[in-house]
């Protein structure tokens, strides 16, 4: 078993400066049979008021590396990150270990507190006394890349 490499995650902070408005179907999109086409769209989203809940305390990170993977969280992925919310147990968290941003899911015990990757090829990581450790944010989002690049 493997344990993550340093700074699994890059962090920035959210702009909530700019308005990120896109066109976007208010009936919804089938993932059924499918359904006749609406003739035109005139709702927007703006995805910053969607995904931000908190300005303040909201991060961007993109993910780097493959220990979460069996959650479908995939190398490239951008998280996003309320600092705001007390985390709880099996929260999908951001955490910061002895210096390094890891991304895990968090199980809370009376005594300690283990990371838990989504890949049989990490252990997980128990946190002791001799770490230096805060649990940085809890993911509420993940966007992810559908589109293959050419």
């Amino acid at each position: 078993m493997k344990q993550p490499s340093a700074s699994d995650i890059e962090i920035s902070i959210a702009d909530m400066t700019s308005k990120v408005s896109l066109p976007y179907a208010d009936h919804g999109i089938q993932a059924g049979f499918p359904s006749p086409a609406q003739d035109y769209i005139t709702e927007t989203i703006d995805l910053n008021m969607e995904v931000v809940r908190h300005p303040a305390a909201t991060f961007y990170g993109r993910v780097n590396g493959d220990s979460m993977v069996n959650e479908g969280i995939e190398d490239g992925d951008l998280i996003v990150i309320d600092r705001s919310i007390e985390p709880a147990d099996g929260d999908l968290a951001v955490c910061c270990v002895d210096g390094d941003f890891t991304l895990k899911r968090i199980k809370i015990e009376p005594d300690r507190v283990w990371l838990i990757p989504a890949n049989e090829t990490f252990d997980p990581i128990m946190i002791t006394g001799d770490n230096r450790f805060e649990i940085w944010g809890v993911v509420t989002f993940v966007i992810k890349r559908k589109y293959r690049r050419r």
